[in-house]
């Protein structure tokens, strides 16, 4: 899997305790990686990472990315030879009721890693993830290219487009350089599911928790489109993106997108209806309730074109959607119902991924 380049190698991740973060760094002790991670604190309750026992598997620093000191102090103590900086503040209603920590968490938060990877200056393949919601949404029918306009009419938007402008900046001041040893792309992702995300506010995580009390979820917007995917898609993209960037110069300051396939478009209602499946219920109305509060702004479709990737690092997504949802739901339905160990349900759900994609025989198996 992805050339054995992560087999001891030292990685740090920040934002390791969050949804994504937990399975990347269970991911990256599977492929034998020594993970070291920085997160200010367990971000929800109940918390994958603590369910998956993973405080022991690494090294583990509880430090906020805004104090630039600590973050400098860390990075030039570990000297990472690959970096994952997903850390950020990522709840769209949150940055509605506390802008200034939103930015202050994706901007400032971002601005330090890399002047603590310029401080350092070791030789280190650094991955920064963003978010789809980086792009100038105006909703449009076709997905977002690597160089359009990033913007946003929410704060959390802005936040993660003036991110992408502060990851750029240091780029073509520091990193493009031929004395600079740090080398960096980004990844943007968005619309990800998967078992263990507890965060609020996100359709899926509020299902979960219904429905294990056998409780019916309100749902905002139905009609709402999305391209799902789960969270083991793009990770596989960034770990893609950081395997070929460590062995290739020419992708050092590029940006790509990581979706599913466009079939996997599905609205709100359609998504949860798929998902009630594998909870056996016997009347799907008893499932959600259509409510019309809608306490802040959100966009009715947002997708990204990703054939920057397809093109460049011959990635493409490995899961149909029948099998998004599968994923998704038996993990949960496992966690809440069955006595079953969450962590060999979590590597089963890797190793099954990392299969399918065998079978495909996608580029990065080899």
């Amino acid at each position: 899997m992805f050339n054995n380049i992560y087999n001891g190698k030292k990685v740090l991740v920040t934002g390791h305790t969050g949804f994504k973060g937990t399975w990347l760094t269970t991911w990256l002790l599977k492929l034998g990686a020594n993970v070291i991670g920085i997160s200010k604190d367990i971000p929800t309750t109940p918390s994958m990472f603590e369910e998956l026992g993973l405080k022991d598997e690494i090294k583990d620093y509880r430090e906020d990315i805004r104090d630039l000191s600590k973050i400098i102090e860390i990075i030039l103590s570990e000297q990472p030879e690959f970096l994952f900086h997903l850390a950020a503040q990522p709840i769209v209603s949150t940055s509605y009721s506390d802008p200034i920590d939103t930015i202050s968490s994706n901007v400032m938060g971002t601005a330090n890693i890399l002047e603590a990877l310029k401080a350092s200056n070791h030789k280190c393949t650094a991955i920064m993830i963003t978010s789809d919601k980086a792009y100038d949404n105006v909703e449009q029918v076709w997905g977002y290219k690597e160089d359009d306009k990033m913007g946003g009419k929410d704060i959390y938007s802005g936040s993660k487009g003036a991110a992408e402008l502060i990851i750029k900046s240091y780029y073509h001041s520091f990193f493009k350089h031929k004395d600079s040893n740090i080398k960096l792309s980004i990844g943007r992702a968005g619309n990800v599911i998967g078992g263990g995300d507890w965060a609020r506010d996100r359709i899926v995580v509020d299902c979960m928790k219904a429905w294990s009390k056998k409780c019916s979820v309100e749902i905002r917007s139905p009609k709402s489109t999305r391209p799902w995917q789960h969270v083991l898609e793009p990770l596989s993209g960034y770990l893609n993106l950081g395997e070929l960037l460590y062995e290739d110069d020419s992708l050092n300051g590029e940006a790509f997108n990581f979706g599913p396939r466009a079939e996997q478009n599905h609205n709100v209602i359609e998504l949860l209806e798929d998902l009630s499946k594998y909870w056996h219920h016997k009347d799907i109305n008893n499932a959600f309730i259509v409510t019309d509060n809608i306490p802040f702004h959100e966009a009715g479709l947002l997708k990204l074109n990703c054939d920057k990737a397809l093109y460049f690092m011959k990635w493409q997504a490995n899961l149909e959607y029948k099998d998004t949802v599968r994923f998704t739901s038996e993990w949960y339905y496992d966690f809440y119902n069955l006595d079953k160990n969450i962590l060999e349900k979590t590597l089963e759900q890797i190793s099954e991924y990392e299969n399918m994609a065998k079978d495909k025989e996608l580029n990065w198996t080899e």
